[in-house]
């Protein structure tokens, strides 16, 4: 098992030290040998480095990354919790999409003042809508 100095792990997975020391106080990755005072980490810290960007980037909290490695650190991924963040996702985009429209309208609308235009008003009706929805959930 070749051993790699943080420093390595840091530069070839763009993670900072200080924030490897702080992934280990988690427990999300693991040194298993300190030479002197620096930590030493085997290739897998890698693997896992990158999973853990993953789900960082997919929304996921550090807890609930740390819950998808197994007890020996491989990855023991939740395929429903998966489908459910992708789920998720594409909500997410469907509404930025309309959000996106919606600016896109307002900044071209053709209506000397925007109270004028019905699409307009109903943009705003909906946007109400939708708050609304938000603030029972």
């Amino acid at each position: 098992m070749a051993l790699l100095d943080i420093g390595v792990i840091a530069e070839r997975s763009g993670v900072k030290p200080s924030t490897l020391r702080y992934y280990e106080e988690l427990g999300l990755i693991d040194a298993p040998v300190r030479h002197g005072l620096r930590r030493q980490f085997d290739e897998e810290a890698l693997t896992q480095l990158a999973l853990i960007a993953l789900g960082k980037s997919a929304g996921f909290s550090l807890t609930e990354i740390k819950g998808m490695f197994g007890k020996d650190g491989a990855p023991d991924l939740p395929r429903d919790t998966l489908h459910a963040r992708a789920d998720a996702i594409d909500r997410q985009m469907r509404n930025l999409a309309t959000l996106r429209d919606a600016l896109r309208h307002v900044a071209d609308c053709p209506a000397e003042r925007h109270m004028e235009c019905p699409k307009f008003r109903r943009i705003l009706s909906m946007a109400t809508l939708a708050r609304r929805r938000l603030a029972r959930s």
